[in-house]
């Protein structure tokens, strides 16, 4: 209250205090003024307290307030500086940013950059926001290590300038063919609803069209088309006639409000269905189990009668088996092809045939005294030295040969 009075009196400062008029000494209240219950005569004041009331009256009501004692410079400093303050602070909570880090992997109280560049968006389209605003909410929204990706530019600094920086380091450096292809290639997944699965799409096909690889005139006919190829509840794309929507697709909005309404039509009749046929479900499941048991005690007493009878096949074949073997083990075999028998007694000791004595080879040539090759094929300088002392070698070892074959004689 003390405040919005000395904003009043800022409003009109030097609007002077109004004196009361006087009342004449004559003058009485009237007897109605009074309550009857009390007493008529009242005690009167002396004259001189009287002339004394009046004095201090009048002065009272004849001086006024200046203007410096009502609205005095720090108050009106003070007043000033708290209207700044909650105006900026409402500002600030408006605008407020998540924060953001750049961490790997991403803490569960942050968000992604994405995310946290589309808020940044919307804070640089509002044109009641300075671009010192901007920066300042730009700057208090990131933590470490982003935050050292703009520690060295000042406050002045342009807020595109920030954001070109951290583009850099944290923005998506794929180019539009690739995150398109990237879009053509979501399908949906198992237990996913149609409308998330669309959101998934819009989600991919903006960044293409971020970076230049879809038109944005075209997004709503990519988006149909690619819900159509990736979609896997062809009774739901029948049901809503998409495939006959791709020359005048609708919007993404409409589109999702189609599926979701679609989507709670069958949730609900599902619902039906399960309150109606619940018990005669369960009963019929019930007659289900006990078909199935005795289905079951019938095909074990097959298979046990089967695996009887293949175990007596198995014992007749074995014994089939060893009586062949044991009459071709009692046939004798014909006289024409049993071996003649040698005749029992001692052998004669005869002399053995002299054994074959091969004579050596020279294996040298007899031009260069070279191994390995003739002299008809020798293409090397002749070496009469070598070739003597090969052929002395070669000599000798026929004589040895000859003298250890008549040895191996005199012993038989």
């Amino acid at each position: 209250m003390t405040q919005i009075r000395r904003s009043l009196a800022e409003l009109n400062p030097e609007t002077p205090v109004v004196a009361k008029p006087e009342q004449p000494e004559d003058s009485k209240p009237p007897d109605s003024v009074f309550p009857p219950s009390l007493p008529a005569s009242l005690p009167s004041k002396s004259p001189s307290a009287a002339s004394g009331a009046e004095a201090q009256g009048g002065e009272r009501h004849s001086a006024s307030i200046p203007a410096a004692d009502l609205n005095p410079p720090e108050v009106q400093l003070y007043v000033v500086e708290h209207v700044v303050r909650s105006g900026d602070s409402s500002l600030h909570a408006f605008h407020r940013l998540r924060a953001f880090s750049g961490k790997v992997p991403r803490p569960i109280q942050e968000t992604d950059y994405d995310t946290w560049r589309s808020g940044v968006e919307l804070a640089l389209k509002d044109p009641s926001i300075s671009d010192l605003q901007r920066t300042r909410l730009i700057r208090d929204s990131l933590l470490p290590p982003a935050c050292n990706m703009v520690k060295l530019l000042s406050l002045d600094t342009p807020p595109e300038v920030y954001m070109k920086q951290l583009d850099s380091a944290y923005g998506t450096v794929q180019d539009g063919e690739e995150l398109y292809a990237k879009f053509m290639d979501i399908f949906q997944d198992s237990g996913e609803k149609p409308s998330a699965y669309l959101q998934r799409l819009q989600v991919a096909l903006q960044h293409a069209a971020k970076r230049g690889g879809v038109l944005e005139k075209d997004m709503d006919k990519q988006l149909l088309n690619q819900f159509c190829r990736g979609c896997w509840d062809n009774n739901l794309i029948s049901e809503l006639q998409l495939k006959q929507k791709k020359h005048n697709p609708p919007k993404f909005t409409e589109l999702l409000l189609l599926l979701r309404t679609e989507e709670d039509r069958e949730a609900a009749k599902t619902l039906r269905m399960k309150q109606h046929l619940g018990p005669t479900k369960q009963k019929a499941t019930t007659n289900a189990q006990f078909a199935n048991t005795a289905e079951e005690t019938n095909l074990c007493t097959a298979l046990t009668t089967l695996t009887k009878q293949l175990s007596q096949q198995m014992a007749a074949i074995q014994q089939q088996l060893a009586a062949l073997t044991a009459q071709q083990c009692n046939v004798k075999p014909p006289f024409a092809a049993c071996p003649a028998s040698k005749p029992y007694g001692p052998k004669k000791v005869g002399k053995n045939p002299k054994p074959s004595i091969s004579s050596p080879e020279p294996g040298f040539c007899f031009r260069c005294g070279e191994d390995g090759h003739i002299k008809p094929q020798c293409e090397n300088a002749p070496n009469s030295a070598l070739v003597s002392a090969k052929r002395k070698q070669f000599d000798n070892k026929q004589k040895w040969q000859k003298q250890k074959s008549s040895a191996s004689e005199d012993l038989n």
